[in-house]
C-alpha cells in the first residue's frame, strides 16, 4: 500500500490516520496477546482493524447549506434520533445511541441533513460523550448564528456494558443548551418534551 492511500484526510484540524503505521500496531497488540497474527485465521486482521479504524475516526467532508430565513419562522426545529456512533478515548470502545439537535432560527435555516452530518463531524474521533455534546452545540452556535441551540444525545457506552461493571443496556444522558433555549423556562422545556427527554 502506497504511503498516499495509507493516508486519510481529516477534517478540522485532526491529524491523518496512517493505516501503515496502525496495521503494525495491531500485528504488534495481537503478538502481545498472545496471538500469532501470521496464523491463516488473523493474517489479515491487521489491515482489516487499520481500515476500520481510519474509516471510524474519518468524517466524510460536507458543504454548510443554509437559507435565508425570509419567513421569518421563530419556532423550534428539531431532528429526532440522530444515529450516533462514537469511539471511547480511555478505552477504544465504541458507544452507540441517538442524538436529538434543535435550534431555534435566526436570520438563516440549516439544510436538515446537516444537523445529522455535524453530528457525524464530531462523533467521527476518539471522543467522550461530553465533549461530543458541546462540540455539535457550539459548531451550530458559530456557524448558524441561531437564538438558540439544544442538543441531547442518548448513548450505550461498551466500555461499561462489555466490561468493568458490565451495566449492559445502560444508557449515558447529556445535554448542552444555549441562547434561548437555555435562558427561558418555557423554550427549554419545549425543546425536552420534544426531544422525549424530561429536563
Amino acid at each position: 500500500m502506497s504511503t498516499a492511500a495509507a493516508r486519510l484526510r481529516v477534517l478540522h484540524g485532526r491529524t491523518t490516520v496512517d493505516v501503515d503505521a496502525a496495521r503494525r500496531a495491531v500485528t504488534d497488540l495481537l503478538a502481545a496477546l498472545g496471538r500469532d497474527p501470521a496464523s491463516p485465521h488473523l493474517a489479515d486482521t491487521p489491515t482489516r482493524v487499520a481500515r476500520a479504524y481510519a474509516e471510524l475516526l474519518t468524517p466524510r467532508e460536507f458543504n454548510l447549506t443554509t437559507f435565508p430565513n425570509d419567513e421569518g419562522y421563530d419556532e423550534l426545529v428539531l431532528a429526532r434520533d440522530i444515529p450516533v456512533q462514537s469511539l471511547c478515548e480511555h478505552h477504544l470502545l465504541p458507544f452507540h445511541g441517538v442524538a436529538h439537535v434543535g435550534y431555534l432560527p435566526g436570520e438563516r435555516i440549516l439544510g436538515l441533513s446537516k444537523l445529522a452530518r455535524v453530528v457525524e463531524l464530531f462523533a467521527r474521533d476518539l471522543q467522550v460523550q461530553e465533549r461530543l455534546t458541546k462540540q455539535v452545540a457550539d459548531w451550530l452556535q458559530d456557524h448558524l448564528a441561531p437564538k438558540g441551540v439544544g442538543v441531547v444525545i442518548e448513548a450505550e457506552h461498551l466500555c461499561m456494558s462489555l466490561r468493568g461493571v458490565r451495566a449492559a443496556g445502560a444508557r449515558t444522558v447529556t445535554s448542552t443548551l444555549q441562547g434561548a433555549l437555555r435562558e427561558d423556562p418555557r423554550s427549554r422545556q419545549e425543546f425536552f418534551a420534544l426531544a422525549g427527554v424530561q429536563g
